[in-house]
């Protein structure tokens, strides 16, 4: 903890430059750090750096650090460091969804959840409804990277019986909608309304049944603290399908939103990480 009267310095852990289609990583995490250094000594690392410098630092917010495939090693030690030294995260890296890979959509969708049907093995293919495509990808994926649309017959000729790919029908949808959370408290919603330009978000005001679907998913994630963006699609009978829960850095469009929701967001995420420092 930091010396009396001391600000805490907080190791904000960000990728910016890294090119993500239709969003501003460094842009982002710009503003949102110069608005929390009213509070913190504020540091900005790539994640390449973060296990080597969690030591110096009295709390660590993972941030918009792109897809942990490109450098998973240095992930894993980031993660070993932090378990081994007792150092705050934030997210704390107890997170059940996308965090610890997509074994989540396997089991949310055995387990009932409204999910896009998904299975890892092969003995599971026939728990998927019929569709004239499917959508492959590995457990360990983000941002689409390694994604493949094949027909039926095509599935014969994948080897994922090691549970390494996960397999999905190809859902025609009309809209995507992504809810955003800190602290399991819905702060904002926001939807692309042309399903080919997923990134042109627009703000988008939940229904009731809306908001006690993307709290269903939040609240089983069990995260006491952190923020969480559930994406979900919305089908073509009108019901909303959980597509991700993304847990670990979710990019957050603060761009799109009003002036107030931000300064609330912004609040909340101040009182989040106040209450991970203080644990």
């Amino acid at each position: 903890m930091p010396a009396p009267f001391a600000r805490p310095r907080l190791l904000y852990v960000s990728d910016l430059t890294y090119p993500a289609r239709g969003r501003r990583y460094g842009d982002e995490d710009a503003h949102l750090s110069a608005r929390l250094r009213d509070v913190y000594d504020v540091a900005l690392c790539h994640p390449l750096d973060a296990a080597a410098l969690l030591d110096a630092f009295d709390l660590c917010l993972i941030r918009n650090s792109g897809p942990v495939i490109h450098y998973q090693e240095a992930y894993e030690r980031f993660r070993e460091v932090a378990r081994r030294t007792g150092a705050p995260v934030h997210n704390p890296l107890t997170g059940r969804g996308d965090m610890a890979g997509k074994q989540y959509l396997v089991d949310l969708a055995a387990e009932g959840f409204p999910v896009i049907p998904t299975v890892d093995r092969r003995a599971d293919l026939g728990r998927l409804p019929a569709a004239r495509r499917y959508v492959v990808k590995p457990k360990a994926g983000a941002d689409s990277i390694g994604l493949e649309t094949l027909g039926h017959a095509d599935l014969d000729t994948l080897a994922f019986d090691d549970g390494a790919l996960l397999v999905q029908p190809h859902v025609d949808f009309r809209y995507e909608v992504s809810f955003y959370f800190v602290d399991r408290v819905l702060q904002y919603a926001l939807h692309a309304p042309d399903p080919e330009r997923r990134w042109e978000l627009r703000p988008y005001e939940p229904t009731g049944a809306d908001r006690e679907f993307a709290q269903r998913f939040a609240d089983w994630n069990t995260l006491e603290h952190g923020i969480q963006r559930v994406d979900a699609c919305r089908t073509a009978d009108g019901g909303l399908l959980l597509v991700e829960l993304e847990d670990l850095n979710p990019y957050l469009s603060l761009d799109l939103v009003s002036e107030d929701v931000r300064d609330r967001f912004v609040a909340a995420l101040h009182a989040s990480l106040r209450a991970v420092l203080e644990a």
